[in-house]
């Protein structure tokens, strides 16, 4: 079953050509419990989106949103309002804390000095990371320390305010969203939230992507070279290096139940890992469709921007520059589905499946249909075991290798 588009959403403010105002979706995002959207539309402004989408935008094929000066929009939609948040730099990284949201009315920005509710942080171009309240849409606060753009943001999925960012500046740092920190004033000081925990270096080009596990014991980061690294997420030391690319590595997920991790590089392929012994355990290959392809095109066509697990654990998406998003199920080795995209940069699962949506390079963002799947009960079995098991304690278990095999991702 082919994905299909079921709305794309454009920006409503007119091109410009000055790199202050950079169109690009760089990033997309749904908030952890699925009620919120956000969109990075480019021209420094990020677009909070209550979910689902009305009516009127999924039953037709595009929708325009108007930009107004530096005022939250708002549209009513029950208890929760689309906002639109003028972070005054282009955006390229978008995360969601995974922390409960308010309860409805509870909307005091000051409630968030002790981060009780939903948030959203944005990486800028100039380094920064702006923390937003995602009920009000006010800006809480920003953390410095970055000396370049911030490409990616990652939260700990296990509802600590930790939140992990990577950026241009060749280095990964962890900051404690609970703790405060005194900040120069003039002549005075002030107490923000948010303090810097780690500086993680070890890349020596720009760094693309981080992702936590979710049992956030480890952090992987991509950056512009052939291998990623993985760190401990409790001693923040590196583990090991993933090698096996032939290109740079710029987009990384793991698995929803830990025991697989994915990375996506300029050479066209997705290799499966096991972050726990650094096996490979398969290789995902873009071949092209040559229906899609531009034969005198110099580029590489098939060089992809990004990968992302399904909710459930059992597909892929990723999304190319050969002007694809493809599907894949875990167990085979070509894609189970494709769709013809224009520009894609990036590519998130609704947290309860069901959809795709994406970014491109127009700034506009699509949202697909995608192969829902009722898990077996062999699957749901292995994904329990495997969030509390790593591959070491599988394998000393005494059991038959059959089984282990199964347990480990060793046999699709």
């Amino acid at each position: 079953e082919e994905p299909v588009l079921l709305a794309e959403l454009k920006p409503g403010r007119p091109q410009r050509y000055d790199w202050k105002s950079s169109c690009e979706t760089w990033s997309v995002a749904f908030s952890p419990d699925g009620a919120w959207f956000a969109w990075s539309q480019g021209h420094c402004v990020v677009k909070l989106i209550p979910w689902p989408l009305g009516e009127a935008e999924l039953g037709c094929k595009t929708s325009e949103r108007k930009s107004r000066g530096g005022k939250v929009e708002t549209r009513s939609r029950g208890a929760a309002k689309e906002k639109t948040l003028e972070c005054g730099q282009i955006v390229w990284g978008l995360a969601f804390s995974a922390w409960p949201a308010a309860e409805d009315g509870d909307t005091d920005p000051a409630c968030a000095v002790g981060l009780p509710c939903l948030v959203l942080a944005t990486g800028l171009n100039d380094g920064q990371i702006k923390v937003w309240e995602v009920q009000t849409g006010h800006l809480l606060f920003s953390l410095l320390g970055h000396q370049d753009v911030v490409r990616d943001l990652s939260f700990a999925p296990n509802g600590t305010p930790i939140l992990v960012s990577a950026s241009r500046d060749k280095t990964l740092r962890v900051w404690d969203l609970s703790r405060d920190v005194l900040l120069p004033s003039g002549d005075t000081f002030l107490l923000s939230p948010g303090r810097q925990v780690q500086v993680l270096s070890g890349h020596v080009q720009w760094v693309y992507c981080c992702s936590i596990s979710p049992d956030c014991s480890m952090l992987c980061s991509a950056a512009g070279e052939k291998s990623a690294l993985l760190w401990s997420m409790r001693s923040y030391a590196l583990i090991r290096r993933l090698e096996g690319h032939q290109s740079s590595v710029v987009s990384c997920d793991f698995s929803p139940d830990s025991a697989l991790l994915v990375t996506a590089s300029y050479d066209a392929c997705v290799i499966m890992w096991d972050p726990y012994t650094g096996e490979q355990l398969r290789t995902l290959r873009h071949v092209p469709l040559h229906s899609t392809l531009d034969s005198s095109s110099e580029i590489h066509t098939s060089s992809l921007r990004s990968v992302c697990f399904s909710p459930e654990g059992l597909y892929l998406a990723t999304v190319a520059d050969d002007r694809l998003l493809r599907i894949w199920a875990l167990e085979l080795w070509s894609p189970v589905a494709f769709a013809p995209m224009t520009n894609g940069l990036c590519c998130m699962y609704f947290p309860h499946g069901g959809f795709i949506a994406t970014g491109t390079r127009d700034g506009h963002v699509q949202f697909w249909t995608a192969p829902r799947v009722l898990s077996s009960l062999k699957h749901l079995c292995r994904k329990a075991l495997r969030t509390f098991l790593t591959t070491y304690q599988v394998l000393a278990l005494p059991i038959p290798r059959k089984l282990k095999e199964f347990l480990t991702y060793r046999t699709f």
